[in-house]
């Protein structure tokens, strides 16, 4: 049964609306934890979720700080990039989540988020404005370059910014010296209020493709395609596969109690369903081989 969709064109639809859109559907989002420092020095620390690494050579960070929706206004951490060209970009993880929240708050100008959120600023080593000393990474960087997006409320300023020197704290470390993902209890900003964590529980791993090239979803028996049991992800995990099973190997395996006794089933569906049953249970094994192999029996 196809599910009904509803189709918007953007600009029939305000700018508040099509925000809520995009920043529920378009999540998790990194945050930016901006620190920077404006022509008189006075400090400012903002969060930004329009966020992300673009580039490794050179490394480069963009945020984008976009106009005010109610009011068509800018913010003073874009004010300060304008005009000093240095930002510190500190990475937020759960442990500070309420405090970064906080300091999101509109402030005036002359008041130091540090010290409204209660975080501590820690010198950087080549750009002036402070980091974040809680924070379990964060980026020192000079600003390449600004584009901006629009004039009207809601269009962002994509902040270019160049790393050039980077601060990790070691507990986010695993033995091997590099950062722990299960360590770093990174949050990410979602739709509304939300946020998600990224605990160790929420994780998970899969096989990067470019380390081979999968035989793909569509060099699968015709039978798993129009299966009612194994999901696209199923499908997904064996088309990543190497190679399709030898002959040698689906005899092998045809001849296991349990496929024999499959294979003698008269009906059609209910012999397809249960061979995929198995295949199922041998993906939530991890035995992707013998899955595969199975699949191929029929």
């Amino acid at each position: 049964m196809k599910s009904e969709i509803t189709t918007i064109d953007p600009s029939s639809i305000s700018t508040a609306e099509l925000h809520s859109i995009l920043l529920t559907a378009v999540a998790p989002r990194p945050i930016a934890f901006a620190s920077t420092v404006n022509a008189n020095g006075n400090v400012n620390l903002s969060p930004f979720s329009f966020f992300n690494v673009f580039s490794a050579n050179p490394p480069i960070l963009i945020f984008s700080p976009a106009r005010r929706v109610k009011n068509n206004t800018t913010k003073h951490t874009l004010e300060n990039v304008k005009s000093t060209k240095e930002v510190v970009i500190n990475i937020v993880n759960f442990p500070i989540v309420e405090q970064m929240s906080l300091s999101s708050t509109e402030y005036d100008i002359d008041i130091n988020e540090f010290i409204k959120s209660g975080l501590t600023p820690i010198k950087s080593v080549k750009i002036t404005p402070p980091r974040v000393a809680e924070s379990p990474v964060s980026f020192e960087c000079v600003v390449d370059n600004i584009i901006e997006l629009g004039k009207e409320g809601g269009a962002g300023n994509l902040v270019i910014s160049r790393v050039v020197c980077i601060h990790i704290n070691n507990k986010y470390l695993d033995t091997n010296g590099n950062l722990d993902t299960k360590k770093l209890d990174l949050v990410a900003r979602m739709g509304g209020s939300w946020y998600a964590r990224l605990i160790e529980e929420s994780l998970f791993e899969i096989p990067k493709p470019i380390f081979n090239q999968g035989i793909g979803v569509d060099s699968l028996p015709k039978h798993a395609l129009n299966s009612t049991i194994l999901t696209g992800n199923n499908l997904g995990r064996l088309g990543n596969l190497p190679k399709t099973p030898s002959s040698k190997e689906i005899e092998k395996i045809k001849k296991t109690a349990i496929l024999t006794t499959i294979l003698a089933i008269k009906d059609k569906t209910e012999k397809e369903n249960q061979l995929h049953s198995v295949v199922k249970k041998l993906l939530n094994e991890d035995k992707l081989e013998q899955a595969l192999s199975v699949l191929f029996c029929l």
